[in-house]
């Protein structure tokens, strides 16, 4: 089940999307900038990325991670926790970036800020109900399980 994601470069600076290694579950998406890119601490951007995608069908999505290193390391992650790139979408790929971290951070032209994703999805008929079936865990919130 891998699914062919066709893909268009939109600006001479951009990089496809490759897998790091043969085991990796997301490729890197990269930064098309002109110069380099400083968020300070609590600073927030939108990298452009230069490239857009066809996903095979609605039967895909493609995500948009944080790469691991980055915000660990810096507190680089992004803005928006998860990016939702649909199947029906076509424009350009843009990384939300928010700087979590005590330092400034920058962002260098063509440097790695993010992972794409691409899993399957369904899409669910909402049914709207009058009661839920019961679980052990009920209503339960935030903790309600133990640590």
């Amino acid at each position: 089940m891998n699914p062919t994601v066709h893909f268009k470069l939109l600006h001479p600076a951009a990089k496809a999307p490759v897998y790091a290694t043969p085991g990796a579950a997301a490729a890197d998406l990269h930064a098309v900038l002109d110069e380099p890119l400083t968020l300070e601490p609590g600073g927030r951007a939108m990298v452009p990325t230069g490239i857009a995608i066809q996903l095979p069908g609605a039967q895909w999505v493609a995500l948009v991670c944080a790469r691991s290193g980055l915000a660990v390391k810096h507190g680089l992650t992004l803005s928006n926790g998860i990016g939702v790139i649909d199947s029906d979408y076509r424009g350009e790929i843009k990384v939300g970036l928010v700087n979590l971290g005590h330092a400034a951070y920058t962002l260098q032209p063509g440097e790695r800020l993010a992972q794409l994703m691409v899993m399957p999805v369904a899409q669910a008929a909402f049914v709207q109900a009058e009661t839920l079936d019961e679980t052990d865990r009920g209503a339960g919130g935030f903790g309600s399980t133990g640590r």
